[in-house]
């Protein structure tokens, strides 16, 4: 159901998130982004391939990151955005976030040798939840004391849900018209890596009301369970019952966190 849906939509912003982004050298922007006002501009400046990569495989790993004025993060109350409309700047704390993986894509520079004023370059990035891409490219420019924003951003993927697999709106609507529903997925589909095990469906009811139950009454279990695991509580006939942690209390147990029983 819907409600099932949205209940567990919170486990799927966790994924981390795969970008497509373009960055343009020897310009930053107020929002470091094509949209915003020109604060810097560098025009006369030279930079090979290899300082621009060494300088974005800086960015690999745990970094820190001030989020930008134009965003939704909150101060005092206030969206940093409705803020930045009336014209205050804030401060920000930085926080940390992950790059797993920046790779240069492709290099734009109208046949120079070099990068330059102008130049452009795509960037694939894996990263963790609430990282900003374009304050990653407008760091990076800073790195390398010439400026720059992100000019095109495109989020291809987020955990294993990618969007070569997507559908557009126009398409939900034409299967849906039909009855074909192929567009939606079963739950355990946006928890890849879970363990899934059937249950006794004599313990149903405890599983309905947030009991816990007895590993032992879990069935057709694939592989040893151990304390801290987490799974997901199947019926016999393959529908999802819950989320749940593997817990010790003179035995091993197992706790739901996440009910999706209804009725």
């Amino acid at each position: 159901t819907a409600h099932n849906q949205r209940q567990h939509s919170q486990f799927l912003v966790e994924y981390e998130k795969t970008y497509v982004a373009e960055l343009t050298l020897g310009i930053a922007t107020a929002s470091q982004d094509a949209a915003g006002k020109t604060i810097e501009l560098n025009t006369d400046f030279e930079i090979t391939p290899q300082q621009f990569a060494e300088a974005a495989a800086a960015f690999q790993g745990s970094i820190e990151q001030v989020p930008p004025m134009a965003s939704a993060v909150r101060h005092g109350g206030k969206k940093l955005y409705e803020l930045d409309r009336k014209g205050i700047e804030a401060a920000r704390k930085a926080r940390q976030v992950q790059i797993y993986s920046l790779n240069i894509q492709r290099i734009w520079n109208e046949e120079r040798e070099n990068l330059a004023f102008g130049s452009r370059v795509l960037l694939k990035i894996v990263c963790s939840k609430g990282t900003y891409i374009r304050t990653l490219c407008h760091d990076i420019g800073r790195a390398l004391g010439v400026g720059a924003h992100m000019s095109f951003l495109s989020r291809t993927a987020s955990g294993p849900f990618s969007s070569r697999e997507a559908f557009t709106l126009e398409e939900i609507a034409a299967l849906a018209g039909q009855g074909d529903l192929r567009f939606l997925l079963p739950l355990e589909a946006g928890l890849p890596g879970w363990t899934q095990v059937k249950v006794n469906p004599l313990v149903e009811p405890r599983i309905k009301h947030g009991n816990y139950i007895l590993a032992a009454d879990l069935l057709d279990v694939p592989s040893p369970l151990t304390v801290g695991d987490d799974v997901i509580l199947m019926s016999i006939d393959g529908q999802v019952l819950a989320l749940a942690e593997i817990k010790k209390h003179e035995q091993l147990i197992c706790q739901p966190f996440r009910v999706f029983m209804e009725g």
